[in-house]
């Protein structure tokens, strides 16, 4: 029997630094995320990093956090249920991190008869941040308790037409009536390191200016050139000339070299430009969640309007879009036939 494992990132329980402290200790502990040994990720983790930013986060997640929960959560769910009701068979939802685990959700697919699983991490682009560490984590899981389980995984989408189309119209359709002068598509960063981890061929990523336009199998797994191929896609589509638009990179840490432009700086500068009208959307995410709803839509938009802007529009993810639920379940449609 076949079933769908839909694998996002995860949440604190409530916006409180009790909670939220340890749900950053899992993720930043990921040697995925911060990949660096084990003692050294220890210290800047457990030593550095958990003294100030539990109680900062969680002032953040608390300016953002919906009655029914965390918007990330929420916003999964929903769009769980959606796909759930446009196909026939089992649908389940799990986070990387925080109580909604990929054991259980492998565990209430188990319950239900399904042995034959398509691991769906929920991010468009390839990163060893975001995917990577999802199908280790769920392999893992698979090997210890679900030996029986054969899992299908699903690769980037990044470049898929149907999706595409999704975020173009999703796009397309907020900026109905804004009368923007720029469009900042803003992604979540990751460290310039990452993307030479994940080079198969160990030679191409360069980050040069040309490596993400030269063809590579190296692309399958590039961070940085499926988000440039995403961008590329989307503004052709919606038809905006080369001035109209720009690509940036959000939510860096201190210390490494990461992916640029960075937005915040890069959204400092639009004012004294003349652009003073200002939408930004964050096509990394399927799901609002703390980067969009508090980065962006609240501290982004402060930061603009300070330095002489007018106008901030945040055009929402995809979240439970009836669209783009219909692209999910035509995807596993086609898988389970």
């Amino acid at each position: 029997m076949k079933g769908i494992l839909l694998v996002n990132l995860g949440s604190p329980e409530s916006p409180t630094t009790k909670d939220v402290k340890p749900y950053l200790d899992e993720f930043l502990m990921d040697k995925y995320v911060i990949d660096v040994p084990y003692l050294l990720r220890a210290f800047l983790v457990r030593g550095i990093i958990l003294r100030k930013r539990p109680e900062e986060s969680a002032h953040a997640y608390a300016k953002i956090w919906w009655e029914e929960g965390s918007p990330l959560v929420v916003l999964s769910e929903r769009m769980q249920k959606k796909v759930q009701s446009l196909v026939n068979v089992p649908v389940s939802l799990a986070m990387r991190y925080g109580s909604m685990t990929i054991e259980k959700g492998l565990q209430e697919l188990h319950e239900k008869g399904v042995t034959e699983v398509m691991l769906f991490p929920l991010y468009p682009q390839y990163a060893m941040a975001s995917t990577l560490t999802i199908l280790v984590k769920a392999e893992e899981i698979r090997k210890k308790k679900f030996p029986h389980m054969n899992f299908t995984d699903v690769p980037a989408f990044y470049n898929k037409p149907d999706y595409i189309k999704n975020l173009a119209d999703s796009i397309q359709k907020h900026l109905v009536g804004f009368d923007y002068d720029h469009l900042l598509l803003s992604y979540h960063g990751i460290p310039e390191r990452h993307i030479r981890k994940t080079d198969v061929t160990k030679s191409h990523c360069k980050i040069d200016g040309s490596c993400c336009n030269t063809p590579s199998p190296a692309h399958d797994f590039c961070y940085r050139h499926q988000c440039y191929e995403t961008t590329r896609q989307v503004v052709e589509l919606l038809g905006l000339p080369a001035d109209k638009y720009s690509l940036t990179f959000q939510s860096r840490l201190a210390g490494d070299k990461w992916l640029e432009p960075y937005t915040d700086v890069e959204i400092d500068k639009m004012p004294a430009k003349g652009i003073k009208k200002l939408a930004v959307v964050t096509p990394a995410f399927v799901s609002d969640c703390l980067e969009t709803l508090e980065e962006i839509a609240m501290r982004a938009k402060e930061d603009f309007e300070a330095k002489g802007g007018e106008e901030f529009l945040a055009i929402p993810c995809l979240n439970d879009d009836d669209e783009w639920c219909q692209t999910l379940s035509n995807w596993i449609n086609d898988w389970a036939r």
